[in-house]
């Protein structure tokens, strides 16, 4: 018998009148928008469709206080896509809290002791 991989998973969402508004997904889609400038390409390197990675930030930028994507019409320079303001602090908060909790996962395993 081989020796099980044990580990602890911890995964927030922030949820708005019951629904998801924010979690791990969301978080990464904004800071892949943030890198790249493109919706498309964070879609594309998530695996995930154009249109949902669309209905995502739409529906966040329409619950949040602020927008949190702003997107440039094609011109000269082709468009793009930034994060805003709100949209960056919003993901820095979440990364922040999920490294606490991460944190306190990895110094207290203790659970694992009754697998």
């Amino acid at each position: 018998m081989t020796k099980a991989k044990k580990e602890i998973r911890v995964r927030v969402w922030v949820d708005l009148d019951g629904e998801r508004f924010f979690g791990p997904g969301r978080a990464e889609l904004l800071q892949l928008i943030q890198d790249t400038g493109s919706i498309s390409k964070a879609a594309k390197s998530m695996g995930m469709s154009y249109k949902k990675a669309w209905a995502m930030v739409d529906e966040m930028n329409e619950k949040a206080k602020k927008p949190y994507v702003i997107a440039q019409k094609g011109g000269q320079k082709g468009g793009g896509t930034e994060v805003t303001e709100a949209g960056k602090k919003m993901v820095d908060a979440y990364t922040r809290m999920m490294g606490r909790i991460q944190a306190i996962v990895e110094k207290d395993k203790s659970l694992l002791d009754y697998i």
